[in-house]
């Protein structure tokens, strides 16, 4: 007895659907490519060469472009590290306490707060700018890092506060029992037995918080006007003079060099990421 072939539609090679991923693929690729090949070019074949990649690997642009600016990007790698570092020990911090809170502990009012601090995510960062400037300002906070990092202690990143609160949910309320029955209280009910299951969750929002923090452009411009406190993000504007008087090659050069640390810790942990979200309870 033969076995029926298969239809003739399963057999045809997917040729366009391949075609079309690899065209997917250079336009999302080509940008990267011409600044990399952009950062080795001299100033005169950055625009006007078709071809993305250099001629030469040139470094001039990088060793002149480190220094190019005072103080040097030594300073602004420095402010953004601290500020990024800061950050995530907040985050990690403050948003554990308070998805503990939701999750396990009991309160007055407790689903309105927890609905207020889902309504949040969906407010606009820039229809909270001017009253958060203000009340920073009255503050006298502005011009150094206080405005980023000390929010972060106060929980006001909802998204990770809620994966926090999804996970915590799907750990059996019978540990905690058992962890009273041997005297514990309920901050160490949290230290002993809930903290070192939100691992996964943890290491997620330390790589999204590192990620967000490091890479934010708006925030750090509106707060930090002095150049000994700028960041990475914020110092690339100096290589662009409105005059016209631009260095392109070195803009490229310190763009590339911007992009390491991120690109290496999300190639370090993008497995984490994923395991992170796969376990946060969402599904539950």
């Amino acid at each position: 007895m033969t076995t029926a072939a298969p239809p003739r539609s399963r057999r045809r090679p997917r040729w366009h659907v391949h075609l079309a991923l690899l065209a997917g693929a250079v336009v999302m690729v080509y940008p990267l490519v011409w600044m990399v090949g952009g950062s080795f070019k001299p100033e005169s074949e950055i625009f006007s060469a078709l071809n993305p990649l250099p001629s030469s690997l040139d470094p001039r642009n990088y060793v002149t472009g480190w220094t190019a600016t005072d103080p040097s990007f030594t300073q602004f790698y420095l402010n953004s590290f601290a500020i990024t570092a800061t950050c995530v020990v907040g985050n990690v911090v403050a948003c554990s306490l308070t998805a503990y809170a939701f999750a396990r502990l009991e309160f007055r009012f407790k689903k309105v707060w927890f609905a207020i601090m889902l309504g949040s995510v969906m407010l606009p960062a820039h229809a909270l700018l001017i009253p958060q400037y203000v009340v920073f300002f009255n503050l006298g906070w502005v011009n150094s890092f206080l405005p980023l990092v000390v929010p972060k202690f106060l929980a006001t990143d909802a998204f990770f506060i809620f994966l926090m609160v999804q996970f915590i949910r799907t750990i059996p309320r019978t540990l905690d029992e058992a962890a009273m029955i041997d005297g514990c209280g309920k901050i160490r009910i949290f230290t002993r037995i809930i903290l070192p299951l939100l691992g996964p969750v943890l290491i997620t929002t330390v790589i999204f918080t590192f990620i967000w923090t490091y890479n934010d452009f708006f925030s750090q411009l509106i707060y930090l006007s002095y150049p000994e406190t700028e960041t990475v993000p914020v110092a690339l504007r100096r290589f662009v003079d409105a005059t016209g008087d631009s260095s392109y090659g070195q803009l490229l050069a310190m763009s590339v060099l911007s992009l390491v640390p991120t690109f290496v810790v999300f190639l370090i942990a993008q497995k984490r990421i994923v395991e992170g979200i796969a376990t946060t309870g969402l599904k539950g």
